[in-house]
């Protein structure tokens, strides 16, 4: 039992990573926390099953749908309404962030209600059995992915020319402007990227947790949670988080009760900011210039 619990946590917690992703890249990139990346990742859900039952799109065309528009999305959002911003106090732009996530689950509301509705899984087939314990295809289509994404993003900002100028502008916007640099534009690249890997993990997981206005405010919480335990701003540390944070969740669940999965969140934040606050793999602290 205890094998099968902490292989469920893995795969749990690869779902979490690819929110914590999305949200570290953009944090990374802008040292902005994003409190409306939960509606990028269900606006990429709801776009797919639009575009399938809509539109007509094969599965393969509505993701690329999908994952255009919300890269679109992400760049609106940044020009329009967080540039504006980006002389304001941190507080300013992160309650930004939240009003746009309340403004796009009540365009979803409008238009969709509260209904649930799901969406076909990318890979069928049965249950893969590794002795006495099973996972989904998708499943490790997940796995697979998280591990594909935070790879090339670990090396995109450590081993580039790019990866290196981003973070430098997000850490000294005004010297990289004297420079010659357009952080702007980079700002904007990086707002539709951010969407764009929201909208990849919409994709994967809406099979599990079916596609509804809501369901991206609890998986905010689980990426947030991850972020915190695994240090903001590192990609290995979102992954090994989420993991950490899928495993526990599990075990707890398993062992001792099933209602501490829903405050298990809250606890990994508690304790990291008292003992940790840095979390395990976090980095020095990144300022705005």
């Amino acid at each position: 039992m205890l094998s099968q619990l902490i292989v469920s946590g893995v795969v749990a917690g690869s779902l979490y990573a690819l929110i914590a992703l999305g949200m570290t890249i953009l944090y990374r990139a802008t040292t902005v926390v994003n409190f409306c990346h939960g509606e990028f990742f269900m606006l990429g859900a709801f776009a797919a099953m639009v575009a399938q039952r809509s539109f007509g799109f094969s599965y393969a065309g509505s993701v690329v749908f999908s994952c255009v528009l919300l890269f679109a999305i992400g760049l609106a959002v940044e020009r329009a309404l967080m540039r504006p911003l980006q002389r304001a106090p941190h507080i300013s732009l992160a309650m930004m962030t939240v009003a746009l996530s309340y403004l796009m689950k009540g365009v979803v509301r409008f238009f969709y209600g509260r209904e649930v509705d799901p969406l076909p899984p990318m890979i069928g087939g049965d249950q893969i059995s590794f002795g006495s314990i099973s996972v989904m295809p998708d499943d490790l289509l997940t796995m697979g992915f998280t591990l594909v994404v935070v790879a090339g993003f670990f090396v995109f900002f450590k081993a580039t020319q790019a990866g290196k100028v981003i973070q430098a502008a997000s850490q000294t916007p005004r010297g990289a402007s004297l420079v010659g640099i357009n952080v702007p534009m980079l700002r904007n690249l990086m707002w539709g990227t951010g969407a764009l890997l929201g909208a990849a993990a919409g994709i994967l997981i809406a099979p599990t947790t079916l596609v509804y206005p809501d369901m991206g405010a609890t998986m905010l919480m689980h990426a947030f949670a991850a972020m915190t335990l695994g240090g903001f701003g590192s990609l290995p540390g979102a992954v090994l988080g989420s993991i950490v944070l899928g495993v526990v969740e599990n075990v707890m669940g398993g062992f001792v009760s099933s209602s501490l999965i829903d405050v298990t969140d809250y606890l990994v934040i508690i304790a990291v900011l008292i003992v940790r606050p840095q979390g395990l793999l976090g980095e020095s602290r990144i300022s705005r210039g």
